[in-house]
């Protein structure tokens, strides 16, 4: 995109394609030229929060004035030039020689992904999800954990951390 012109800034850019890509399918090759999906990647926009701070008026001290103030400028430095635009987690991962569903799927993901199934296929998927993640989903779209969801990554014990 920014090679063609569409784009002149990277950081713009990323931000529109993390809008619209929800998943990343990452193929690899093996050394017998195989390919096979290594992992499906949910792509997670960060939303912006406000995380500064007004209680410098509540500080006694110029000292502790200055500190709620460098507080807020790193704030705002960090969302102006560094700012997190996603996060991201592997769904499913292939690991010695087996597909293994690694963390759930985001409630907004889940939601639209039950908007552009038939009711066949919502069936099924609503009892995959509830049997890999404890979650029930319903006609609106609304998505709950069963009081005996257990999270399948923490008896697992392990997360993996990859880049998109």
């Amino acid at each position: 995109m920014l090679r063609i012109g569409q784009f002149n800034n990277e950081k713009t850019a990323e931000e529109q394609v993390v809008q619209v890509l929800n998943f990343d399918i990452h193929l690899t090759k093996d050394f017998r030229g195989k390919r096979y999906v290594e992992r499906i990647t949910e792509c997670i926009p960060v939303e912006e929060k406000n995380e500064y701070t007004f209680d410098h008026r509540n500080e006694k001290t110029l000292e502790g004035k200055f500190d709620k103030f460098f507080d807020n400028a790193t704030h705002y430095f960090e969302n102006v030039t560094d700012r997190k635009l996603y996060t991201y987690r592997n769904i499913l991962e292939y690991v010695d020689g087996e597909y293994k569903i690694t963390n759930p799927i985001t409630e907004n993901n889940l939601k639209e992904m039950r908007l552009n199934m038939d009711a066949s296929d919502i069936e099924s998927f609503d009892k995959f999800v509830e049997k890999h993640w404890g979650k029930h989903t319903y006609n609106d779209g609304l998505v709950q954990v069963s009081a005996g969801a257990v999270d399948d990554t923490k008896k697992r014990g392990r997360r993996k951390k990859t880049e998109v």
